[in-house]
């Protein structure tokens, strides 16, 4: 029995030493440095972008609403149907117009006979005042006669004027009871397609001189543009003329290309003094290839090219951190030199930013991570350019994310695996 207590005692003795040696192991082997994959820097083609969501519209769009208010009697066009210019879209009810235009013509013709009536009365009381001049001329008629026969010939030439001033008046509601009868029949302002249309025949049309009462909209659809949203951060780098791809989620598996043709000079907010607050402006895309399936109205989403580098270093996006200048600042241990100590020598001249980080990439020397200060300019979706800093040919760490962002400092030690090499 002691002897077999004896060789369990022994057994987990050699079980906790075996443990004891593979962590001291483990730790060793993380002492060697942190484990990065690393790449060469190169020159490629960088392309900016600026994504922004809106739908599609035409380009040209007429709403027809009525300026009278009427009920309609006839829509012969239907929705989807083409139109040219100058064909019959809407009817409405003409009887009160009509009413309105015989009534006013009644009125301009007594007007008419009113002002002959006052011009005949004006020049017999013309012809009174002259002959009652001339008898007082040869004293046969008195002063006050004669300023009686002035004094008439003056009220009918005022009652003439007037006359005159109600046949212009009555010729100016004739006319406008005219223009509108004409408004009951309005006719296609162009040549398109109806891309909409609101209203029945029964219904009322409300006419615009009230709200807006869209009865169709008239559209070119072949000519077709995107409308997007571009948030106020982005609205600085895009420009007239800039090029854009456009997907629509109804077509997805087709990308159309426009240019930029008009910028908003004001911005558009929704949702105001809430946490969903935005500040948008919007931006019309003239698609250059529209073909037949757009239609308006469709969602869309689209890539605005703001800036092309084609010869650029650029690098992946997160080979680029941030450290403070304390964390940049290498701790030497090697040679007997003291880390206090190592705080004095010589450091690379690192120029931090108004919040005190300095962007850094870490370069592979004398397998150590060396972080090196730059300055970047344009980003893709994957690189970004790097104008100082690097150079053709530099091997940096492109990973992991967390030794970039977190673990590696200046002069870290590192263990190289890339994909495909060996261990």
């Amino acid at each position: 029995m002691k002897s077999k207590k004896k060789i369990i005692i022994g057994s987990v003795i050699v079980l906790i030493v075996l443990i004891m040696i593979i962590v001291i192991s483990k730790k060793k082997k993380g002492d060697e440095g942190n484990v990065v994959q690393t790449a060469k820097v190169g020159r490629q083609k960088i392309i900016e972008t600026v994504t922004a969501t809106g739908r599609i519209q035409p380009k040209t769009q007429v709403k027809i609403s009525a300026d009278v208010a009427a009920k309609i009697t006839n829509l012969p066009r239907k929705e989807g149907e083409w139109v040219e210019k100058g064909d019959l879209l809407v009817r409405l009810d003409q009887e009160r117009f009509q009413a309105s235009v015989e009534s006013a013509q009644a009125n301009l013709r007594s007007s008419e006979s009113n002002a002959l009536l006052a011009k005949e009365n004006m020049l017999k009381a013309e012809k009174d005042y002259i002959r009652t001049r001339e008898l007082f001329e040869k004293s046969l008629e008195s002063q006050a006669i004669l300023d009686q026969a002035y004094a008439a010939f003056q009220v009918e030439k005022a009652r003439h004027k007037s006359a005159l001033e109600q046949v212009e008046q009555a010729r100016a509601v004739l006319k406008q009871t005219n223009d509108d009868l004409s408004k009951t029949t309005i006719y296609a302002p162009m040549a398109g397609t109806i891309s909409e249309l609101n209203k029945e025949v029964g219904e009322i049309a409300l006419g615009s001189q009230f709200q807006e009462d869209v009865i169709m909209v008239v559209s070119n659809l072949s000519n077709m543009e995107a409308l997007v949203n571009v948030d106020e951060n982005d609205i600085v780098s895009v420009a007239l003329g800039d090029s854009a791809k456009i997907e629509v989620d109804a077509l997805p598996n087709k990308i159309f290309h426009g240019e930029v043709s008009e910028i908003a000079s004001s911005a558009r907010i929704t949702g105001a003094g809430t946490t969903d607050q935005k500040t948008e402006f919007e931006v019309k895309i003239a698609i250059i290839d529209p073909g037949e399936d757009l239609r308006p109205g469709m969602t869309a989403s689209s890539d605005i090219i703001t800036e092309t580098r084609e010869n650029a270093i650029g690098i992946p996006i997160q080979c680029v951190t941030v450290r403070t200048l304390e964390q940049l600042k290498a701790k030497h241990t090697k040679n007997g030199v003291d880390p206090v100590t190592a705080d004095s020598l010589s450091q690379p001249n690192y120029v931090p930013d108004k919040d005190g980080f300095v962007s850094v990439v870490f370069v592979v020397e004398k397998s150590q991570a060396k972080a090196k200060q730059v300055k970047t300019g344009i980003q893709s979706e994957t690189h970004i350019e790097i104008l100082e800093g690097l150079a053709d040919g530099d091997e940096i760490v492109t990973g992991s994310f967390r030794a970039i962002s977190q673990t590696l400092q200046n002069d870290s030690p590192i263990v190289i695996k890339n994909e495909g090499q060996q261990k």
